[in-house]
């Protein structure tokens, strides 16, 4: 089970105290977050990207480039990129540029993403999913190949061009398409990517149609990844009472599903977020991937103004006491696939 830290980066104030970190601070301390997952064993590190929002991190390569120099062995993954307001050939370029600094550890994890202020100020309007369609495709390509020539509908025509540098993973870096949509789905199957579904709170059995209709048109294989908002303390009581006030801020301004801004956070620590004591988040994240056969988690922790010592003391006792108990699809799940 390849296990990622996902960081998403959202700059609210600590609900119990009102104070807030710089925004300096905020962004060094998913640096020094990253470095302490290496420590504690997780696979890899995916920063997500926003834009005109209370999350901060617009540029998620320049993150992952500085903490590809203080570690060696983390893969490093964009959580998401909004493929369809980029050029690709900037993608590319971006992708494997990170890709050679870190010796070859770089991923990417694309989607569309939904959001009518960032639309507008990229200039993207009604023909989103056309977008992405057309700059995945492209992508594709200028990082398998050299001396590409390409006519599309949203960029100008290239002829002969080879992006560079070149990857140093080949034929190309990992690539996934982050969605929860059937459409995506298809593509995902059409293309051969592994598929990323989305780091909602609502409950993850929501997604048990579309990872089986992708496990199905990809003939029992593919990869299917699961992002959770997970807190961990030495007891279940003790986690609980810490990460409420948190969860209940980080829900009240995330979650596009809420319409009222009435959180029952005990709902949600039983459901969507997993928190507990050691052995029920192990027992927890693995009925997850027993629900939806994961190949991979992601695990959110730092949300909602954790302080970044209770962030980081969450993430070593992950790795100490989680992390080598949790457990890869078995035969049984392999089944229900399709079932």
């Amino acid at each position: 089970m390849d296990v990622y830290l996902l960081i998403l980066g959202d700059h609210l104030p600590n609900p119990r105290t009102g104070a807030a970190v710089t925004e300096c601070d905020r962004l060094r301390a998913m640096v020094e977050q990253a470095v302490v997952a290496e420590e504690a064993g997780f696979a890899g590190v995916a920063i997500g990207e926003h834009h005109f929002t209370r999350y901060i991190v617009s540029a998620p390569e320049l993150l992952l480039a500085t903490i590809a120099e203080r570690t060696s062995r983390l893969r490093l993954s964009t959580g998401v990129t909004l493929l369809a307001h980029h050029d690709p050939v900037r993608v590319a370029e971006n992708l494997a540029t990170l890709d050679v600094l870190s010796r070859g550890r770089a991923e990417l994890i694309v989607a569309r993403g939904v959001s009518q202020r960032t639309d507008e100020a990229f200039g993207v309007r009604d023909d989103l999913r056309e977008r992405f369609d057309e700059n995945l495709r492209l992508l594709l390509r200028l990082l398998e190949e050299k001396h590409v020539t390409w006519e599309g509908k949203y960029r100008s025509p290239l002829v002969d061009v080879t992006t560079t540098p070149r990857p140093v993973q080949q034929p190309r870096p990992l690539v996934w398409i982050g969605s929860a949509s059937a459409v995506s789905a298809d593509l995902a199957v059409e293309l051969e990517l592994p598929l990323m579904l989305p780091s909602t709170l609502r409950d993850p059995a929501t997604h048990l149609p579309v990872v089986r209709r992708y496990r199905e048109a990809m003939g029992g294989g593919g990869r299917v990844a699961l992002p959770s908002h997970v807190f961990v303390a030495p007891t279940s009581a003790g986690a609980r009472e810490v990460w409420r006030p948190h969860l209940a801020a980080y829900a009240e301004f995330a979650d596009p599903w809420r319409g009222d801004g009435d959180v029952d956070v005990d709902v949600l620590m039983e459901g969507a977020a997993v928190c507990g004591d050691p052995a029920e988040v192990t027992d927890r994240l693995n009925r997850l991937t027993e629900l939806l056969c994961l190949d991979a988690q992601l695990v959110m922790v730092d949300i909602g103004g954790l302080p970044h010592q209770a962030v980081l003391d969450t993430i070593r006792l992950f790795g100490e006491e989680v992390l080598p108990n949790l457990t890869c699809p078995t035969p049984a799940a392999e089944g229900s696939r399709t079932s």
